[in-house]
């Protein structure tokens, strides 16, 4: 009689299926949290809302969340997404951060997960735990680009490159809260490329500003020589 040793095919096939089915959960729980933060906030969306929107049961639920919370913090999370693209770039620079925050405003018009995870930043106030280093951790992010931008001689001499990431920040916050009440950010791009029509203006040598995009860019341009 031939032995025939255990088969281990099935096995891992299970257990490949087991992993795509919690991640489909944890997908449909994420979207369904979106979609509840982004429509109430924080305060407003309910555990109960959010498991009805998603389809799964409570402890489905907590076993990949522990809380209302934990959802929160997954979700801010998902607009560093917005950076990956561009995060590979050998060469960043000031054009790198006007592609970064056109991304960012084309994802918030038509992704509910990061517009959930911007109106969760903005109500940090209302977390147990509040996310207060992200804004911190963009300015950062954008800083680095425009150092590389100033050591290029992109940048006027007497413009402070932690200054600018602060006023971009600062800036596209407000402007896409503002865009968000008055036109459902309908008109978010064209007022990010006005932002940047003006920046660009003030910050940048008169015979380097041809070199730049206000509306962004398919790919960072090659870097800018005198």
């Amino acid at each position: 009689m031939v032995h025939c040793g255990p088969v281990r095919w099935p096995v891992r096939g299970a257990e490949l299926a087991r992993q795509e089915r919690a991640e489909q959960t944890r997908n449909a729980i994420l979207e369904a949290a979106a979609s509840r933060f982004d429509a109430v906030g924080f305060l407003g969306a309910s555990l109960s809302d959010i498991l009805a929107e998603a389809g799964v049961t409570k402890g489905a639920l907590y076993f990949h969340f522990k809380s209302k919370e934990d959802l929160a913090d997954a979700l801010i999370d998902e607009q560093f997404t917005v950076w990956e693209p561009l995060s590979a770039i050998e060469q960043p620079g000031l054009q790198t951060v006007i592609d970064l925050t056109q991304g960012m405003a084309a994802s918030l018009r038509s992704d509910v997960r990061v517009r959930a995870s911007i109106r969760l930043v903005i109500e940090q106030g209302s977390f147990l735990t509040p996310a207060g280093n992200v804004y911190k951790q963009w300015i950062d992010t954008i800083h680095g680009c425009l150092l590389a931008a100033k050591v290029a001689g992109d940048l006027r001499k007497e413009v402070s490159a932690h200054d600018l990431a602060q006023l971009v920040v600062g800036s596209f916050t407000g402007i896409q809260l503002n865009s968000q009440v008055l036109t459902g950010r309908s008109d978010l791009l064209e007022r990010v490329t006005f932002m940047w029509t003006t920046i660009l203006s003030s910050v940048v040598p008169p015979r380097r500003q041809h070199r730049f995009n206000p509306a962004g860019t398919v790919g960072v341009m090659e870097p800018a020589t005198a």
